[in-house]
């Protein structure tokens, strides 16, 4: 395998980690980097752009990464809290009159952040040309019924969080959030890191598609218990599962260039390896004596529990702070101050501040599950041995 990049001395096991994906579980093209105290210390690439393709993964390669983009796009409402922008406890419908309906007058912000808002799927799924014309999915889910009384229960809201974040921040600012994150968060750290892919940048990104899973011979990955009821909830067509995944329906084809021009920031991000590792640095530190992006307070609420026990989507019991999966079972990361957030699938960005590390993978080969891929679970055990 010809990996590119380098690691530090040190983080040699990272990079052994890094080829032994490509050599026994089905790796098909990835990149990693890692940051430690504001310094990267491991930047790698290989195999191919597309997962179908045969021209090489380059250094400056991006792809979508899915549900990885929903800590970015927390980032932004904690950052406008930080700036007073936002009150978290404070009423949704302060900032969006019309989502005063359907007994949703008392969710307040945390909750949208925390999956606690009762929102995880709409009672008519929208098609991939309404979730990206950001009119029908912002009416939408300001017109639905919760499914359970806000604030009592968590459960994943695996698309309606592109509405729910992308429509309040669009009223707080009068900007759409991936100009936001653009204007806010991507230029000045310098990340290669889209939600609203430009035109020009269109030749960057690989295509992303399902690879096979070979057993991990080390058997990483996610146990999910009770098993027959994970997979019944995928298969039964009136679970919550199936109708939070399936709010989007058919699903949209990931790499048409109208969903990636779209603004869906619970699931069509587009970044490098390094660009989300370097934002998750920043949450933590300087970077390259640029700013920082939480102040301690922010960065306290990003990873105190809000919600933790058996997801009503999910099915398996999931931990969230505002906005950031944190570490457990579900999301296993480096710690247990860990948080950040994976894409269904492979990719996964997080910090740990205790060891200042922060995380960042791409991969374009998607696998079947949503949490804990053997894949991103390998480079972790290695950055953990590594420190």
């Amino acid at each position: 395998m010809d990996v590119q990049g380098t690691v530090v001395p040190g983080f040699e096991p990272v990079r052994h980690a890094f080829v032994r994906n490509f050599e026994q579980r089905g790796e098909r093209g990835a990149a990693l980097a890692v940051y430690r105290d504001g310094r990267k210390v491991v930047d790698l690439w290989a195999g191919t752009r597309g997962v179908d393709g045969h021209e090489p993964w380059a250094v400056d390669t991006a792809q979508v990464v899915r549900s990885a983009t929903k800590g970015v796009a927390a980032a932004v409402v904690l950052l406008l809290h930080q700036r007073g922008q936002i009150d978290l406890d404070g009423p949704v419908g302060t900032y969006w009159p019309e989502f005063k309906a359907a007994g949703k007058e008392r969710v307040v912000v945390r909750q949208l952040l925390s999956h606690r808002a009762g929102l995880p799927v709409l009672d008519r799924p929208l098609t991939p040309a309404e979730a990206a014309d950001g009119i029908t999915g912002p009416a939408r889910i300001a017109a639905q019924r919760p499914v359970w009384e806000p604030g009592t229960d968590h459960g994943y809201h695996a698309q309606t969080y592109s509405w729910l974040l992308g429509e309040l921040v669009r009223r707080v600012t009068g900007r759409t959030i991936g100009r936001w994150v653009a204007e806010e968060i991507a230029r000045p750290l310098g990340l290669d890191f889209w939600i609203g892919l430009p035109d020009d940048e269109a030749r960057r990104v690989g295509r992303i598609g399902p690879v096979e899973e070979p057993a991990a011979p080390d058997g990483g990955g996610l146990k999910l218990r009770p098993k027959r009821a994970v997979s019944e909830a995928y298969r039964d067509p009136e679970s919550l599962t199936r109708r939070a995944f399936g709010a989007i329906d058919p699903a949209p084809d990931e790499n048409d260039p109208a969903f990636r021009a779209a603004e869906l920031p619970a699931s069509n991000g587009i970044s490098t390896a390094r660009a989300l590792a370097r934002f998750y640095a920043a949450t933590i530190g300087a970077v390259d004596g640029g700013p920082r992006l939480f102040a301690p307070a922010t960065l306290t609420l990003a990873r105190t529990e809000e919600s933790a026990g058996p997801d009503r989507v999910l099915v398996v019991p999931t931990r969230f702070g505002l906005g950031f999966m944190l570490h457990g079972a579900a999301a296993p990361l480096l710690g247990p101050g860990s948080f950040g957030h994976p894409g269904r699938g492979g990719s996964l960005g997080f910090a740990d501040p205790e060891s200042g590390i922060a995380f960042g993978y791409a991969t374009n080969g998607m696998r079947k599950g949503v949490t804990a891929d053997p894949r991103a679970q390998a480079l972790i055990r290695a950055v953990r041995s590594a420190i």
